[in-house]
């Protein structure tokens, strides 16, 4: 319908006009800096494994040393429910689905490390190993054995390290090149950033990696790592991360916290640097609200509380880390680290509990809005995204399918990508 031109007004057509004009380059610089989720799958966790030992099995066999815990430690669905507390209704499509998921894919996200899990080595023995990093994963690639997402962590860009750091950056990718290009899951972490102005720097040298290789610019992305006071809170008052997601220029895919070298760096004792401290959950917090919008993903750090030993020793690993991924994916953190193979299973029975407990009524919520069939609650499309994106990502990760969300909803995946403001998935 049109406008009603009988409606009295006071005010000129002109004024609309000039207003509009006057917030122009505003409009512009809003849609430039907050483009929204970018729509396409975020991996529940990132598994850590230092260069010279990853393998061309190293998928494989955290995979197999998972479901090996399992067997040992938790052979049936009824113990593993009862170690980390769920429910009955859960225990049973909890388990199933782990077991399933450490044989179909048991990593989302592998990172080679060449930072902490590295350390400093003679320049030739690094650069033999980004030379085999970038063989292996062309390989996993070609062969199809390849997690979803895989790059690697460099070395900062700190006076020390910085000339390795972009040596090691530069040789893989020029091995992947020659290899036969970028995978399209490629990732790259830089850590220990402290300045808007290393994460320019970054940004400096993908752009003249791209030229070199022929590749369209932006083709390159990165993840920032906070894992400094400096990068949450500058000399001057501001949130400097907020200024390093503006100085990436578009090219920054994801934030991830670094638990411990920040916890230290706040001068926390090692026996309480962990996820749930004050001091993680205010620089989390800080982190969640400079990326709100602009496309950038958030990542929680990593327990270095290993599952390891006896059957109880495993299951008080299992039950803290359990705690701490739903801790997580509540504060709507849906990454973290993994750095065992036995955290694995508790990485996946979290997720995919979080999933399944939430889907009957986000689903009928869901269902109502959409048939504008009211309910006991009034939801507005602020909350339909909400609720689209939460069965999104619980048929990304594997706690439930689209057949599934399709039964309870009516709405297939075309229609939850348009709810919650995603491109439509190819």
């Amino acid at each position: 319908m049109g406008r009603d031109e009988t409606v009295a007004t006071s005010l000129a057509g002109a004024v609309g006009q000039e207003i509009g004009a006057s917030l122009a380059d505003v409009d512009a610089e809003l849609a430039r800096r907050y483009p929204g989720d970018p729509g396409t799958r975020q991996p529940v966790h990132t598994v850590y494994v230092p260069a010279d030992v990853f393998a061309a099995d190293t998928v494989r066999s955290w995979g197999d040393r998972a479901l090996a815990a399992l067997d040992e430690h938790a052979p049936d669905a009824g113990t593993f429910a009862a170690v980390l507390g769920l429910g009955d209704d859960l225990a049973g499509p909890v388990y199933r689905r782990v077991r399933e998921k450490l044989l179909r894919e048991p990593v989302e996200d592998l990172r080679i490390d060449f930072e902490d899990g590295y350390g400093p080595r003679p320049d030739a023995e690094e650069d033999a190993a980004a030379a085999r990093a970038a063989r292996l994963v062309a390989d996993a690639v070609a062969d199809g054995t390849a997690p979803p997402y895989l790059g690697i962590r460099m070395k900062c860009m700190e006076a020390a390290v910085r000339d390795r750091g972009i040596r090691t950056l530069d040789i893989f990718l020029t091995g992947l090149m020659d290899a036969g290009g970028l995978p399209d899951g490629l990732l790259l972490t830089l850590p220990k950033v402290s300045h808007p102005q290393q994460v320019t720097a970054m940004v400096r040298l993908l752009e003249e990696f791209e030229r070199a290789r022929g590749l369209r610019p932006g083709r390159i992305g990165f993840e920032i790592q906070i894992e400094t006071t400096q990068a949450v809170l500058g000399a001057d008052g501001r949130a400097t991360v907020a200024r390093m997601i503006d100085a990436a220029g578009g090219r920054a895919t994801g934030l991830h916290y670094g638990t411990f070298d920040y916890s230290a760096s706040c001068g926390v004792s090692a026996a309480y640097q962990s996820m749930d401290h004050p001091v993680a959950d205010h620089a989390k917090a800080v982190m969640q609200v400079a990326a709100a919008g602009t496309g950038v993903r958030l990542s929680d750090g990593s327990t270095n509380v290993l599952p390891v030993g006896s059957t109880a020793q495993v299951h008080d690993a299992w039950r803290l880390h359990h705690g701490l991924v739903r801790r997580s994916l509540a504060r709507a953190y849906y990454q973290g680290w993994d750095m065992h193979p036995g955290h694995l299973p508790t990485r996946y029975a979290a997720v995919y509990a979080f999933y399944r407990e939430g889907l009957d009524r986000a689903a009928e919520r869901l269902a109502a809005y959409v048939n504008r069939a009211g309910g006991a609650v009034l939801d507005e499309p602020a909350t339909a995204r909400a609720l689209s994106g939460y069965l999104l990502r619980g048929v990304d990760c594997g706690a439930t399918d689209a057949d599934e969300v399709a039964g309870l909803t009516g709405l297939s995946r075309a229609d939850l990508d348009r709810l919650a403001g995603r491109p439509a998935a190819s």
